[in-house]
């Protein structure tokens, strides 16, 4: 990689839920010294970047997004020694870590809610959003429509409503408020100063409120993110900032700015088009949303995923899509959630391994840096009877031991149960079963990321579909300098016969997967014939 590519474009990332992970003291909590002892685990898969969920003190309501204290780490996952220790272990290996950064909200126990509250005159009224009536922004939708009515929740003891876009419990800061700003940096910088690597930055959209609006994407949150962005910029080169933004690609583009504001960005609407066009058969949604992905700067990547900690979003598909996603994919209703699908990967897929592979390698060939959300590389299953989007968030299968080798507490201490269905449970879905089974999907997960760090092209190539009729095919090339790689799959259950061509390469391709010439075709024609649910990545090198 040249010195002037970013780290994260060619990076693999994988999103850890350290209370979900190891637990190392036997409290039935994940923490982060169990993180420490599986990082050679993450290295040997390939990993280059954890993203943790928020370790932050918090009552946790909303599984640690809810936090209290910004500056202390909750204790069921350690102390501050353990992070430090945690950062330190992890860079030794060549792995990065970035964290939670919740901007949005805090929880209503944190201390500058709790004064802000006590008194219409308090100091930190004005940390928050409050209103005498709840009929203000009234264009807002409400996010978690299964749980609030409303944006406003009632505080008795000052007679006032608090504006909140997530749960009641999680009060909106007030950006507005020059003291919240510069607040948000100084947590920023006590993080940063400690050696993370950057901050994945939660619900960026709803910052600011302004009336007549739908309070997403306003102006005044893109001045504040440019400003955060400088600061990074200027005290820590080489950190990132990804936004959570669950947003359409033309309205996710805003926050790349003119490659000033965030160095990465969430591509969400890809995701459910995959599974879309698994389902159907038929490549029409993935070709669609493509071309509705405008290009981003140079120095800015998309984040892009299969699945991760909270449900499959349906936010940005149409009414139609949703109700037939809902139907093919989640025809329990313990299934759904707000606007999506609490299920994981491999249950989603019906634990069918060819669909696993293809869903994983479409991913990985696409424009973006792929993030793995753990135990999906492994393939495990959810729990849809547990509460809130706990259901995929269940303990890290490591072994077919106690507690599947997460924690040696007696069960009933767990944070959450281990799975322990016919299909899915941990005696038969572990990393220890997978990892000398050469056919296994953890060493099918090493070997597509291996492929795809050590080919440049997937990570910095030019885009371009190939002109194939038949729907069930999806294919595409991507180019960068004097390399060209195809991408050739077949979303239906038959076996098809594929020609193409494609201009300006000459000589064989190299089947990567198979490191053979790839017969009956050469000089751009491609010939060739897949199997149920099958793809090859091809690659093409000039002799310039």
């Amino acid at each position: 990689m040249s010195l002037q590519t970013p780290w994260y474009k060619n990076a693999i990332f994988y999103e850890v839920n350290v209370r979900a992970y190891k637990d190392s003291n036997g409290d039935g909590h994940g923490d982060l010294q169990g993180l420490i002892q599986k990082l050679d685990y993450l290295k040997d898969l390939g990993v280059d970047c954890l993203w943790l969920m928020p370790i932050y003190h918090s009552p946790l309501k909303d599984d640690g997004y809810d936090i209290s204290d910004y500056y202390n780490i909750q204790e069921t996952f350690g102390d501050i020694s353990d992070f430090k220790l945690l950062i330190n272990e992890a860079h030794q290996r060549g792995i990065r870590i970035i964290t939670d950064l919740v901007m949005n909200h805090t929880s209503d126990q944190h201390p500058w809610f709790q004064a802000s509250r006590s008194s219409k005159d308090s100091p930190f009224r004005d940390y928050y959003v409050w209103s005498d009536d709840n009929t203000k922004y009234d264009l807002t939708r409400i996010i978690f429509l299964d749980t609030e009515e409303s944006n406003w929740t009632f505080d008795e003891k000052t007679g006032q409503y608090y504006w909140h876009r997530f749960y009641s419990s999680q009060p909106d800061l007030n950006f507005d408020n020059p003291n919240v700003r510069q607040a948000m940096k100084d947590i920023m910088k006590f993080w940063l100063d400690m050696g993370i690597d950057g901050f994945r930055a939660d619900a960026v959209p709803y910052l600011f409120e302004r009336e007549g609006t739908i309070n997403e994407n306003l102006p005044e949150t893109h001045t504040y993110l440019k400003e955060i962005r400088a600061y990074l910029d200027e005290n820590y080169p080489d950190r990132i900032l990804l936004a959570e933004a669950n947003q359409w690609p033309k309205d996710v583009l805003a926050y790349f700015g003119d490659g000033d504001e965030f160095h990465m960005g969430f591509h969400f609407p890809i995701m459910p088009r995959i599974y879309m066009s698994l389902r159907k058969q038929d490549r029409e949604s993935l070709v669609w949303i493509m071309r509705q992905t405008p290009d981003i700067p140079d120095n800015c990547q998309w984040c892009t995923f299969l699945r991760n900690h909270d449900e499959l979003t349906l936010e940005m598909v149409t009414e139609e899509e949703r109700q037939w996603m809902w139907k093919e994919y989640a025809p329990n209703p313990r299934m759904r959630l707000n606007l999506g699908i609490r299920r994981r990967l491999a249950p989603l897929l019906e634990n069918n391994p060819n669909k696993i592979h293809l869903a994983n390698a479409i991913l990985f060939a696409l424009p973006g840096t792929p993030i793995i959300y753990y135990g999906d590389e492994i393939g495990m299953g959810d729990n849809i009877w547990l509460d809130d989007r706990n259901g995929v968030r269940t303990p890290m299968q490591w072994d077919d031991s106690k507690n599947a080798g997460f924690s040696s507490a007696n069960p009933e201490n767990l944070y959450a149960p281990v799975i322990q269905d016919e299909t899915f449970g941990y005696t038969k879905i572990n990393v220890e079963n997978q990892i000398n089974n050469p056919l296994s999907l953890l060493n099918f997960m090493k070997k597509l990321i291996y492929l795809r760090k050590n080919n440049l092209t997937f990570s910095l190539g030019d885009f371009q579909w190939l002109n194939i009729t038949d729907p069930a095919i999806v294919a595409f090339s991507r180019s960068y300098q004097n390399e060209t790689m195809v991408a050739i799959n077949n979303l239906s259950d038959q076996v098809k016969s594929v020609q193409t061509s494609l201009d300006g390469v000459n000589g064989k391709p190299l089947d990567l997967w198979s490191t053979m010439p790839l017969p009956n075709s050469e000089d751009g024609q491609i010939n060739l014939t897949l199997q149920p649910n099958q793809f090859v990545w091809l690659k093409y090198t000039s002799s310039q």
